[in-house]
């Protein structure tokens, strides 16, 4: 004959779930915390649209447009471009040197511009558009980097200054600023399309991080996100992350970006030397808890996958 418990029914049945915080499912015992986890990781899983590991290969693991990765010679027509790294090797797999895994490597300042599709992978919508970008990347800005401004990834259809995103390092400053910029429709921001060098600070549509972490000694995780665009009203916001940690926040701008979807590019690396990983995008805006979960990913977005 069984023991027959002194606990009352409804204990039982909570202990037989919940013991000291631990929960047992299947066999598998996972912490409280971990559920949680678990949750926060299917909610980005879900959202994910586009991830580049480039783990043994430079095209996208995962695309809801074209996973292929393009080059085109120079900026002046960068969408003629044609598939693959440039011949000339100056962007290169780094095999076993990513964040997680291999990385791309871009060895020195080139014309060449490196750029992925946008179309279905960046999704585009005319109306409360929102969305996260996520990379890594490994350098020191100061010792690595030429003259001029560099940017490790830029968005457009047109040019930078034109229904453009961008992350990129300052020319000038000692260290140099790290940067977001979230630049709607020129006819938007500036209509009467001014010389930028004369565009008051306040002004321009960035974020500016002016000591930034940058290490060839550690990766930095870099992530910006943005919410409600397209909106027609002044309540586009853009926040970036270095780290997991929010450096700044872009608000109160009305924030219409006229996109051709099939026009628009996802260009890596321009003039940047340095290590890049773990590119992603995902169709809302990550909270900030979201953003820190993705930071930590033991095998970055790969992780997602998993759940």
């Amino acid at each position: 004959m069984k023991p027959t418990s002194l606990l009352p029914a409804n204990t039982r049945l909570t202990f037989a779930f919940v013991l000291f915080g631990v929960q047992v499912f299947g066999g598998a015992v996972l912490r409280a915390g971990d559920a949680n986890a678990n949750a926060v990781n299917v909610r980005l899983r879900d959202a994910l649209t586009f991830h580049a590991s480039f783990d043994g290969q430079a095209d996208a693991d995962f695309a809801a447009g074209d996973r292929r990765i393009f080059t085109a010679p120079n900026m002046n027509h960068p969408r003629t471009g044609a598939p693959g790294l440039p011949a000339s090797g100056v962007v290169s797999l780094a095999r076993g040197q990513g964040k997680f895994g291999d990385a791309l490597r871009f060895h020195k300042k080139v014309p060449d511009v490196v750029f992925f599709q946008t179309e279905k992978n960046f999704p585009y919508r005319t109306n409360n558009w929102t969305g996260t970008v996520s990379f890594w990347i490994k350098l020191n800005p100061e010792e690595d980097l030429e003259p001029g401004y560099c940017d490790p990834l830029q968005i457009t259809p047109r040019d930078w200054n034109d229904a453009a995103f961008f992350v990129d390092f300052s020319k000038d400053e000692r260290p140099r600023h790290f940067r977001l910029g979230a630049f709607a429709d020129r006819a938007v921001w500036d209509p009467n399309k001014r010389d930028y060098d004369r565009v008051p600070l306040p002004e321009r549509p960035m974020v500016t991080v002016t000591k930034p972490p940058f290490s060839r000694e550690r990766w930095t995780h870099v992530a910006f996100t943005f919410a409600n665009f397209n909106t027609g009203r002044k309540d586009g916001v853009a926040r970036l992350y270095l780290d997991g940690q929010l450096q700044g926040t872009l608000a109160g701008r009305e924030q219409t970006f006229t996109w051709e979807p099939a026009k628009a590019i996802m260009m890596l690396g321009v003039s940047y030397v340095g290590l890049f990983d773990d590119l992603a995008v995902f169709n809302r805006a990550l909270t900030e808890a979201e953003i820190g979960a993705l930071q930590r990913l033991p095998a970055g977005v790969h992780s997602l996958k998993e759940q």
